[in-house]
């Protein structure tokens, strides 16, 4: 054991009060249920709600994260942007699929969101590179707004047994969700 390990397991996890997840009480859709934790996020003043961490996959198949945030979801799907020649973008065009993972710390709550990624419209590009705080200049052609379309979410809502409930939703191949309680074999 090192030094590090009890000062680790001394950490406080999460708050006293937690919210519930009721696996009999779920929207059909998943997404009515994202905007409902984001909402909550946004309303207790947790600080970037809107940021998550982004997986893709390189080409020798390691997955790799870092943190974004997310622009916008409508229709198209979760929207983020990026450079087309960054990493990111690079291993977008090789693999596009991709997880966002939001965690909620004040609440306990995290979602993964898991799906294709598609390229939006250059209008749409460049207006999002024009609306950055840090925009000081002509339009950058490399500057691409993506958007995830999600085919699974995993909602999960801490405990303080740590018996966490999580629900899975899947999109079927006619484009309806079903879900399920995701359970954990008995170790």
């Amino acid at each position: 054991m090192s030094d590090l390990e009890p000062v680790l397991r001394t950490l406080p996890a999460f708050p006293d009060e937690l919210p519930p997840l009721d696996p009999t009480q779920l929207p059909d859709d998943p997404e009515e249920l994202f905007r409902d934790w984001l909402g909550a996020a946004i309303d207790s003043g947790e600080r970037q709600p809107h940021a998550m961490t982004f997986i893709t996959v390189r080409p020798d198949g390691v997955p790799v994260g870092r943190t974004l945030i997310v622009k916008d979801i409508d229709d198209d799907g979760f929207h983020f942007s990026t450079h087309r020649s960054s990493r990111k973008g690079a291993e977008l065009d090789a693999h596009p699929l991709a997880s966002m993972l939001f965690f909620w710390r004040e609440s306990g709550r995290q979602v993964r969101v898991t799906g294709s990624v598609v390229a939006l419209d250059e209008a749409v590009s460049q207006r999002d590179w024009a609306d950055r705080p840090s925009y000081t200049g002509s339009p950058n052609p490399d500057w691409q707004r993506y958007a995830l379309v999600p085919s699974e979410y995993e909602f999960m809502q801490a405990q303080h047994d740590r018996k966490h409930p999580r629900i899975e939703y899947r999109r079927d191949g006619a484009g309806a969700w079903s879900h399920d309680r995701v359970t954990t074999p008995a170790g």
